[in-house]
C-alpha cells in the first residue's frame, strides 16, 4: 500500500531522518513509527506518574484523599461571581 505525503514539513523532516539514519525513505518512516509507538506505551500514565512522585518524595495521601471532593469545592472554583 502506498503513502502519499502532501505535507512539506513531514516530507523535510523525513528526509533528514533517513539521511541521518543512512536508509531510504521507506525504511526511515518504519524506523520513524517503530521508535514512536515504542516511546508511547512505554509512557506512563497520569496515574503512575502520582504513584512515581508520591514515592520518590516520600508523600503519603491520608484517608480523606481517597475520597472525591464535592461538585461544589470545584463549581466555587469557577464562580465568576
Amino acid at each position: 500500500m502506498a503513502i502519499n505525503v502532501n505535507n512539506p514539513e513531514a516530507d523535510a523532516l523525513t528526509r533528514q531522518f533517513a539521511q541521518m539514519a543512512g536508509v531510504g525513505i521507506t525504511d526511515a518512516i518504519v524506523i520513524a513509527m517503530r521508535e514512536a509507538i515504542e516511546r508511547r506505551s512505554r509512557a506512563e500514565t497520569p496515574l503512575e506518574t502520582a504513584a512515581r512522585l508520591r514515592a520518590r518524595y516520600q508523600v503519603v495521601p491520608g484517608d480523606q484523599a481517597t475520597h472525591p471532593l464535592p461538585r461544589q469545592v470545584f463549581d466555587a472554583m469557577w464562580d465568576d461571581a
